[in-house]
């Protein structure tokens, strides 16, 4: 789990030794560029926290315009913390193990914003109903990023759920039919219009299953 980057933990990074950081991976376990991981454990007091806890840092070099901390300002680096009670495996595994953890926590956070946050009912069929549409709308919308949210449809993949609702589930259009096929009508002033475009060739594109 993620761990907050106090002012102990900044102490301790500033004791690791330069050559004792280590590249990062990424998801296909190729080197990730611009990233280092190294282990803090010896360096702080846990005594108070489980036995066994481990807690790891990443550094890596921030994407344009981001946001610092005066003490990453200092170097350059951007830096991120987690624990985990793990005892084997190469630090740069548990560090993307933990980081495409993370799309499980977005995937549960996009959900909330999507009905998951509040029951309508105090009857427990009622809200049964309702969490497994909520399911399902979360599915969906999760199988729309990873298929349709690429290419030149790329714009609308990292929105939040409230924005995606704006540029792309609400938007004002129409389907017609005409010589037996049918036609999406958007207005070309909508500023996402060719995303949208975009993302209905790539659903058209998916192939049917044998």
């Amino acid at each position: 789990m993620g761990f907050a980057v106090t002012e102990k933990i900044r102490d301790a990074i500033d004791l690791v030794p330069k050559k004792v950081w280590t590249p990062a991976l990424d998801a296909d376990g190729g080197i990730r560029e611009g990233g280092d991981v190294a282990e803090l454990t010896g360096l702080l007091d846990l005594s108070s926290w489980p036995t066994g806890m481990r807690v790891i840092v990443r550094r890596e070099r921030p994407h344009p315009g981001a946001q610092l901390s005066l003490f990453e300002e200092r170097d350059g680096w951007r830096y991120q913390a987690f624990v985990t009670n793990t005892t084997t495996g190469q630090l740069a595994f548990l560090e993307a193990r933990h980081r495409a953890h993370a799309r499980v926590e977005d995937r549960i956070r996009h959900a909330k914003d999507s009905g998951l946050g509040r029951f309508p009912s105090r009857e427990f069929e009622i809200n049964r109903v309702w969490l497994m549409l909520v399911q399902i709308a979360a599915d969906l919308t999760a199988w729309t990023r990873l298929l349709a949210l690429t290419g030149d449809a790329k714009s609308l993949a990292a929105c939040e759920p409230k924005a995606l609702r704006y540029r792309f589930l609400h938007v004002p259009a129409r389907l017609t039919h005409s010589a037996r096929r049918r036609r999406l009508r958007i207005p070309e002033s909508w500023p996402w219009a060719a995303a949208i475009v975009a993302v209905f060739a790539n659903i058209a594109a998916i192939p049917q299953p044998a």
